[in-house]
């Protein structure tokens, strides 16, 4: 636990910021890919959390559908700028070539990430 860095008012401001976008379902598109990883692999998804009721299945398959759907708009805006050439890219890139450096950056940034 790091109680240390909970030691002045911005950080707190920011770890309750953080447990809203948690709460919103905004990320939940991770727990999706999670159950999808597990299933190929055969392996169960350990978890020390009781069961959900029906309500709970709702909310959580609610918000893993709106993340799935915020995470397609996202996607579909992003290389649609990248294909019509509308982004800060050099002039001559062609824009096959801003899509591989796109996800390249972005998988560099999944690996920072952790």
């Amino acid at each position: 636990c790091m109680l240390d860095y909970l030691n002045d008012h911005f950080a707190t401001f920011t770890v309750w910021v953080a447990m809203g976008i948690e709460a919103s379902g905004l990320l939940h598109a991770s727990y999706l890919i999670q159950m999808i990883v597990s299933m190929l692999a055969g392996q169960p998804v350990e978890s020390n959390e009781p069961p959900r009721d029906a309500f709970g299945n709702l909310c959580y398959w609610g918000k893993i559908l709106f993340s799935v759907a915020f995470l397609v708009f996202a996607f579909t805006v992003t290389l649609s700028a990248l294909f019509d050439g509308k982004t800060t890219m050099w002039e001559g890139v062609p824009s096959a070539v801003a899509v591989i450096f796109f996800f390249g950056l972005m998988t560099v940034v999944g690996m920072l990430e952790g």
